[in-house]
């Protein structure tokens, strides 16, 4: 069993600058990647910036520049600093991991969070 457990969300004003947390626990050999995906109101889940274990961040074009994304891989753990929050940037936040359970299971699964809302208010 795996648990992603994201804060961190909640009522900002525009041009803040919050950051988001994500806490992988469980039955974890290792993880591949982590990152983090958003889901605006009425709008698809869409990727907002990915780290893998032995490559950079990746960001989505919204992203870049105002968004880091960051990782403990000691302690399972992925963060977001969002910068210069917009409206637009309402959603919910989901955290996303691509763990491998034990060592002698050989392939990685994608497990997600159970989001945790940013409401960005003008």
């Amino acid at each position: 069993q795996v648990q992603l457990v994201e804060s961190g969300g909640g009522l900002v004003q525009s041009g803040g600058s919050p950051r988001l947390s994500c806490q992988a626990s469980g039955t974890i050999f290792s993880i591949n990647s982590m990152a983090w995906y958003r889901q605006p109101p009425g709008k698809e889940r869409e990727l907002v910036a990915n780290i893998i274990s032995l490559g950079g961040p990746k960001y989505a074009d919204f992203a870049k520049g105002r968004f880091t994304i960051s990782r403990d891989v000691a302690k399972n753990a992925v963060y977001l600093q969002m910068n210069r929050l917009k409206p637009d940037d309402t959603a919910v936040y989901y955290c996303n991991a691509e763990i491998r359970p034990t060592s002698t299971v050989y392939s990685f699964s994608h497990h997600w969070g159970q989001g945790t809302q940013v409401t960005v208010s003008s």
